[in-house]
């Protein structure tokens, strides 16, 4: 037994290792539940193999039917972490059919028809297809980044792990005859081996996805004006340029509309800067509540908001100008003091989506400037060719 303790000691400990690195996740990222279904998983895979091949043998080998429902339901809630991570509804209810009839199996090859090979099919063909499962609901999900491919093609090889490999195994050394000697058998030596890989495959995945996922929201923050709640101007230029290339693609036209609120110097002088930042918020709600897909939106100034709309015609962007600045005036009712009615001109420029952004916002801000010198609270559009037209609503 000399050396063999320490074998068997290798996923347990690799599984307390990864349920404390995941609880500790856990407890600096209390929102993400994905990460503490994991700690859960590990902990409940470090717990089967002690009941399997450290801990006491227990009357009618209880100790086997605990160690299997431990890999069981380790292997549901690692499936679990792994869906909710990409926000995919888990399919308790044909986790838990399987889960029962591996363990109905399990128990009647144990305690009513003895067979080894049987309790091996029954708990490695049901953990195939908890694994099946996930790959099944992983494969239409959006992929973005490398670690997503790599988390579903982990998926896909345990699938293939708990299904072939134990067939494999009993076509190579003649099946499975009795317990005698099971812990030092090639299944369970393979069994060792390949739920250490795996286990730390999937591991390592799902920490690189925390750190993506709290990279990404830093640079959320980092490109977020937080008192429109829209894109800050280096989160617009980003979000425009790369727009702009993909309607490139398209060929379709792009709209640029500068919106700029009237005398807002005069309203922080008059009703304070509080008052300002209200105005500012509550057109940030409108261009959020009339934003779709293929805009983007951002606070480029002060009180200065571009908005890129991809795919639209001159009609369909001086529409939208206008339902934003008509709607503005009545949107702070109850929010604002009394007598402060404000308004907002905007500028509306389109071009091909080959036009740079630097040409849009160029030729949008002298479209606004216009509208302003042309009296305010008004849409004016660029045409090129023209010097400017102005479209004055009554």
């Amino acid at each position: 037994m000399g050396g063999q303790i320490f074998i068997s000691l290798l996923n347990p400990g690799i599984g307390l290792l990864l349920a404390a690195a995941f609880l500790l996740l856990w407890l600096n990222r209390r929102d993400q539940t994905y990460v503490a279904v994991a700690a859960g998983s590990y902990a409940l895979s470090m717990l089967g193999f002690l009941f399997q091949d450290v801990g006491p043998a227990l009357p009618h080998q209880f100790h086997r039917i605990l160690s299997n429902l431990c890999f069981i339901l380790a292997g549901c809630t690692l499936a679990s972490a792994i869906l909710l991570r990409y926000r995919i509804a888990v399919p308790y209810w044909p986790m838990a059919i399987i889960a029962v009839v591996a363990m109905t199996g399990h128990i009647w090859s144990l305690w009513i028809d003895p067979s080894l090979a049987g309790r091996i099919y029954a708990i490695s063909f049901s953990l195939g297809v908890i694994a099946l499962l996930t790959v099944i609901k992983l494969f239409p999900a959006p992929k973005p980044h490398l670690i997503d491919r790599l988390l579903f093609w982990i998926a896909t090889l345990a699938t293939a792990n708990f299904i072939v490999r134990p067939l494999l195994i009993a076509w190579l050394v003649g099946g499975y005859h009795s317990d005698e000697g099971f812990q030092q058998s090639v299944y369970w030596t393979t069994v060792q081996f390949t739920q250490a890989m795996i286990s730390i495959m999937v591991a390592l995945n799902l920490m690189v996805a925390v750190a993506i996922d709290l990279i990404g929201e830093l640079r959320q923050e980092a490109n977020t004006d937080k008192l429109s709640g829209l894109l800050n101007r280096r989160g617009f230029e980003e979000g425009a340029a790369a727009a702009l290339r993909r309607q490139a693609v398209r060929g379709w036209p792009v709209a640029l509309l500068i919106a700029d609120i009237d005398n807002f110097k005069s309203i922080n002088d008059t009703y304070g800067h509080a008052a300002g930042d209200k105005v500012i918020a509550m057109l940030g709600e409108l261009v959020r509540r009339m934003s779709g897909i293929e805009i983007i939106a951002g606070r480029i100034g002060g009180e200065e908001f571009a908005i890129l709309i991809t795919g639209t015609e001159v009609g369909t962007a001086r529409g939208y100008a206008e339902r934003l600045r008509a709607d503005l005036p009545g949107h702070g009712d109850g929010r604002l003091p009394a007598g402060l009615n404000p308004t907002v001109s905007v500028g509306v420029h389109v071009d091909h989506a080959s036009a740079s952004l630097y040409d849009l916002l160029a030729h949008a801000d002298v479209a606004l400037y216009e509208a302003k010198r042309a009296g305010r609270n008004r849409t004016t559009v660029f045409k090129p060719g023209l010097t400017l037209v102005s479209d004055s609503t009554a």
